[in-house]
Parts: structure tokens; sequence; C-alpha cells
């Protein structure tokens, strides 16, 4: 992955899974359909895990971006 700037590396992973975690050490794991300057984030197909565990299944969900730590692709 060629990226030169941080939201090149956020759009090359755009309708790929990544995995999201937040400041409350939840996790979501899902298909990154689109995201913007703040980093807000919308999941389809998201699951969230807590402490590795499999909580639930959500669907579409919005995450909003100063809640997030780390994205990672899948």
């Amino acid at each position: 992955m060629d990226a030169a700037r941080p939201l090149d590396a956020l759009n090359n992973a755009r309708n790929k899974r990544v995995i999201i975690e937040l400041k409350n050490n939840k996790q979501y794991v899902g298909n990154l359909k689109a995201f913007d300057i703040h980093i807000n984030c919308v999941l389809e197909n998201a699951e969230e895990n807590v402490n590795g565990e499999l909580k639930r299944k959500i669907g579409v969900v919005f995450i909003r971006g100063d809640t997030i730590t780390i994205i990672s692709p899948e």
C-alpha cells in the first residue's frame, strides 16, 4: 500500500474489512464504506468485539472519529 498521507491509507482501505479500536477498548470489525476528514467512519456488516469476544452483530454503524484510537486493515 503506497500512501503518502494518512487519508490516502484510509482511502486504500475503503470497501475492505478493517478493525477499529475505540478508547473504551471495544473493537468494531467491518467493511469500511465511508469516512471524512474527522475520521468519522461508516462500517457495513459490522461486529462488536469486547476483549476479543464477539458481543453482537450490528450491520451498518457510524463511529465518531474522536472515539477511535486505531484503524487497521484486517
